[in-house]
């Protein structure tokens, strides 16, 4: 068990070596993108299936309320929230649908839509690119692999240097993270005030 537990930890370690050393600039424009978008008057819609859905959520959240600082909200949106979207899209035009329809009735020209995907190639999330990009919309991937279909459809692209879903997701956390707290301070400079 323990070995286990350690051999774990140690691939962990290995995946965000590997982030540190490979992927600041791809965060940095990601970030740079993103807060481009929101203090331009736009919004950020997320995007994922399973426990990229809950990295969805996770990551408007923080933006939404806050992630270290008293600052004003920012416009964050997950699309895997809504069950009752979720369903009657699903059910009416399918599963691939299910992120596209809701691009096409909530996005517009300055937003930035923001897709995770472990693999990049989920129909769904590819699809909802397609749509975003066609309204003008800045495009963010963030993914592993080799990163898929999705990346001919991103203006930035965060792929985490990783085959293994567990290990992937982990570093898309951290990356998050970071993306918030980058994002946050952005905020604070640009002089949004805090709630009263």
């Amino acid at each position: 068990m323990h070995e286990t537990i350690r051999t774990h930890l140690d691939e962990h370690l290995a995946v965000l070596q590997r982030v540190a050393g490979e992927l600041p600039d791809a965060i940095a424009a990601a970030a740079a993108l993103t807060i481009r978008g929101l203090a331009g008057g736009g919004k950020l819609l997320v995007m994922g299936n399973g426990g990229s859905a809950a990295d969805a959520q996770h990551f408007a959240a923080e933006l939404v309320g806050r992630f270290r600082c008293e600052r004003a909200a920012l416009a964050a949106i997950a699309l895997s929230t809504d069950t009752s979207i979720l369903t009657a899209v699903g059910n009416d035009y399918g599963f691939e649908s299910i992120f596209s329809r809701q691009v096409e009735a909530l996005a517009r020209p300055g937003d930035v839509v923001f897709a995770i995907s472990t693999s990049g190639r989920s129909p769904n999330v590819v699809k909802a690119l397609a749509v975003a990009r066609r309204l003008g919309c800045a495009t963010i991937v963030l993914t592993g692999g080799d990163g898929g279909s999705a990346l001919p459809l991103a203006d930035a692209v965060i792929t985490v240097p990783s085959g293994q879903t567990p290990l992937i997701q982990e570093a898309h956390l951290t990356i998050i993270h970071i993306l918030c707290h980058l994002i946050e301070q952005a905020s604070l400079r640009e002089g949004r005030p805090a709630p009263a």
